[in-house]
Order: structure tokens, then sequence, then C-alpha cells
């Protein structure tokens, strides 16, 4: 049984924060494989801003060329709209039963998971593999006990400071 990190995003650039988090996972979180879940409309985000599928596939693409443990998962693509972490996991779950799904999220983002739908479920059910993030304000869920945060250098970088910073062109 293969055990397989699910990196949730829209990956709106993939940036090289995200593939550090993702090689530091795969060296620490005991998986044996990460998939990167190329998210087509996050319900916590505006719509607008976002580039479309294809340049942030090409992007991530690019980005992980060469690293055989990390592929890019599409399957919220023809699930529907805005996408939902726990519609996904069931769906993963249904399509490759012979694997186990972790979750690896900021912990900005499990600050303020109670906003995802099922939470609670998504929580009793999968291991969530925390990456530190900063001016994260720790809750009750932190001490979860499928939750691991890891002691790793916070990192201070955002796909909204680069996107801010770059051209419509790209």
């Amino acid at each position: 049984m293969s055990h397989v990190g699910l990196y949730f995003g829209s990956f709106n650039p993939v940036h090289d924060g995200h593939l550090v988090i993702a090689e530091y996972m795969l060296e620490h979180a005991c998986i044996d494989e990460l998939w990167f879940v190329l998210s087509p409309q996050n319900p916590l985000k505006n719509p607008n801003d976002l580039w479309s599928n294809e340049k942030r596939f090409e992007l991530l693409k690019s980005a992980i060329d060469g690293k055989s443990k990390m592929s890019i998962c599409t399957v919220e693509w023809d699930m529907p709209k805005p996408s939902f972490t726990i519609d996904t996991l069931e769906k993963l779950s249904q399509l490759n039963p012979d694997a186990t799904f972790s979750i690896i999220m900021g912990s900005d983002n499990l600050e303020k998971i109670e906003q995802w739908k099922s939470f609670e479920t998504i929580l009793s059910t999968y291991k969530v593999f925390v990456y530190p993030r900063p001016n994260t304000v720790r809750n009750q869920y932190f001490q979860h006990p499928n939750v691991t945060v890891f002691n790793a250098p916070p990192l201070n970088i955002s796909s909204t400071q680069i996107r801010s910073a770059t051209p419509n062109e790209i």
C-alpha cells in the first residue's frame, strides 16, 4: 500500500516555497510520494485572481520536472466547483483503493480549518502534516491526534506576493 501526501492548492503560481515544503515532507513525513492537487477553484479564494488551469499546470509541471516522487493530480478539474477537500479525498480514495492519503498544509490553513466543509471528518479520518507559516495563531486543532506539526523553518513567501510583483503576461 502506497502512502501519498496530498498537497492541495491553486499554486497560483507555484514557487520555491511550495517546492521546499514538498521536498521537506517527502523527507520527513514518511510518505512514499507527493501529489500536488491542483485546485481549479478554492472556495475560500477569489476566483477572479486565478490564472488559468492550463497555465498553472504547465508552471507546476516545469517546477517538478525530474522529481520522481512528485506528480500533479487534476482530479478536481472534473469535479463540481468550488473544490472541497473532503469531496476530493473521497474521490481519490475510490479511484485509488490501495493508497493511504495524508494531507499536507501550512499552519495558516490549519488555523482556519473550521471554515472547511466537513473539517471534523477530515481530521478524524486523515493524517494532516503541517508546515509552519509565520504569524499563525495556534488553535485547538494543532493538538489533534491526527495532526503533526513539523519543526521546520518557516517560509515567508506567498503566491500573492509573487502575483503582485509579476506581469500578467507570464
